[in-house]
């Protein structure tokens, strides 16, 4: 084979991977068919978290959630829904809107186009088995999509984030994440938010931090008539 020829099948097979997962997710943003940054209505603000249930955390943030009659949409991860169930049944009970991140936390950059089919399947399976209520919803984790995505989730609108604070770091939490909440606007922003910190990337008492930031943030807001939705909620009016 011709030395010309052999670049042209290593240039390809190092360009198709990243044609596959980073080309998919830049092109499924920017054309935005099927995917929500912000609320439709343009009104309220939609608070959503990911990577849970936690049995500790998760808890905690029910309990302030509660506190402040403040209803929340939570992207779930699926073994993380079969090894807490009692954790999602109170989410459910409570008025939470609970969608799918994955099964397993695993990046759609990673998967073929079978795997993610079953990484959204398990995760449907694990909070129907809980609730009873078929989920509507799907973030994919770190917001990476691949090629086969918008074929594969179709039941399903993909849901992003207007307003995100690296909550997932420690530093993240203390350094900024409280001023940038005091900046989001309730015009349909949706803010991005994490209750377990175990993932790859994430700092362990990252969700301690972001919880106390947030207590904070709806203490200082409960006077000012902001009004926290559903995302899904939003999509349906």
């Amino acid at each position: 084979m011709k030395k010309r020829n052999v670049a042209w099948l290593v240039g390809v097979a190092a360009v198709l991977p990243l044609a596959y997962g980073m080309g998919a997710t830049a092109l499924i943003r920017t054309a935005g068919y099927r995917v929500t940054k912000r609320l439709p209505t343009g009104k309220g603000i939609a608070l959503t978290f990911d990577d849970g249930p936690h049995p500790v955390y998760t808890v905690q943030l029910l309990d302030l959630l509660k506190r402040h009659g403040v209803k929340a949409t939570f992207f779930v991860v699926g073994e993380n829904v079969r090894a807490y169930p009692e954790v999602v049944k109170r989410m459910h009970k409570e008025g939470h809107q609970i969608g799918i991140h994955h099964d397993q936390h695993t990046s759609s950059w990673l998967l073929t186009p079978s795997q993610l089919k079953r990484e959204l399947i398990e995760t449907h399976r694990a909070i129907v088995d809980v609730t009873g209520e078929p989920p509507t919803l799907y973030r994919p984790p770190w917001g990476f999509m691949n090629a086969a995505t918008l074929f594969v989730t179709r039941s399903y609108q993909i849901v992003l984030w207007s307003h995100v604070f690296q909550d997932w770091k420690v530093k993240g939490c203390e350094k900024g994440m409280l001023d940038g909440l005091r900046r989001v606007r309730d015009d349909g922003s949706i803010v991005l938010l994490h209750d377990d910190g175990s993932n790859p990337g994430a700092d362990d008492l990252a969700p301690a931090h972001m919880l106390d930031k947030l207590s904070k943030y709806l203490e200082e807001v409960s006077h000012k008539n902001i009004e926290f939705v559903h995302v899904q909620d939003s999509l349906i009016d």
